[in-house]
């Protein structure tokens, strides 16, 4: 074969369903191995949508990116948290390692808020990860939000409900589920390049936390609210997160 064609059918753009494509940005690595061998690049896509669709909100769903995120905000870029359901945890989040200075919590609206503050984040290039909880998505919007992520190449994460639809623009999609205590349970439905329908448990609990007795289904503590647990007390030496309110579609888009 010559090594043009080679170069072409290798290409991040085509897809093989005997072998597992190449990227063309350098992914980000989840912090979690058997989750990494699993995702071309080793890692969440850069320049591209993943989708995670949670079964149940609160299992702690959050703590899955958090290596990827502490390592990203230790390199001083950007991570945006676009309407979060609740107030993130702010000791949780120094406790994994994110930096609270480079942490960002946009608080919109409605639903077409969060997905035109997602985009503008993407397209901005200032972003390491952009991580939202759209109300609902269209494929008009995802075509949009994708067309940013290339554009910033940066790791665009959005949360979902628990059933997934026939198709998705996602590059990746991983459906969230409780398992045993400090455990979260990971399937592939969509990943370019490698076949769908593995299944992971993965212990997504710091290496410095110590396993604990919780009600079931209570929130996780990354994801609790101030009213639930304080969320305004941080540790010595901490540094709050910057947050706003504003509605991004009342702010100059000049």
């Amino acid at each position: 074969m010559s090594v043009p064609l080679e170069a072409l059918l290798r290409g991040p753009h085509l897809w093989r369903g005997d072998s597992q494509a190449e990227v063309a940005v350098p992914s980000v690595p989840t912090g979690h191995a058997a989750l990494d061998h699993l995702l071309p690049g080793g890692g969440w896509p850069r320049g591209a949508l993943t989708e995670l669709l949670v079964t149940h909100p609160g299992i702690g769903e959050l703590s899955l990116l958090m290596p990827a995120l502490a390592r990203l905000s230790r390199h001083d870029r950007w991570i945006a948290l676009m309407a979060p359901p609740h107030l993130p945890y702010a000791p949780a989040l120094a406790a994994a390692g994110v930096d609270l200075a480079r942490l960002v919590i946009v608080r919109t609206k409605d639903g077409a808020d969060t997905l035109w503050a997602m985009e503008q984040a993407l397209a901005s290039g200032a972003c390491g990860a952009v991580v939202g909880w759209p109300s609902f998505v269209s494929e008009r919007s995802l075509r949009r939000l994708q067309l940013a992520a290339e554009t910033g190449r940066a790791p665009g994460i959005y949360f979902s409900g628990s059933q997934a639809t026939s198709s998705s623009l996602a590059a990746l999609r991983l459906q969230l589920s409780p398992a045993a205590e400090g455990l979260l349970g990971v399937k592939v439905l969509k990943v370019r390049g490698r076949a769908t329908g593995s299944t992971l448990v993965l212990d997504t609990r710091p290496a410095t936390t110590q396993p604990r007795n919780r009600r079931p289904g209570f929130p996780h503590p990354q994801l609790l609210s101030r009213r639930e647990k304080g969320a305004g007390d941080l540790p010595p030496g901490g540094r709050k997160a910057q947050e706003t309110s504003l509605s991004p579609r009342e702010r100059d888009r000049g």
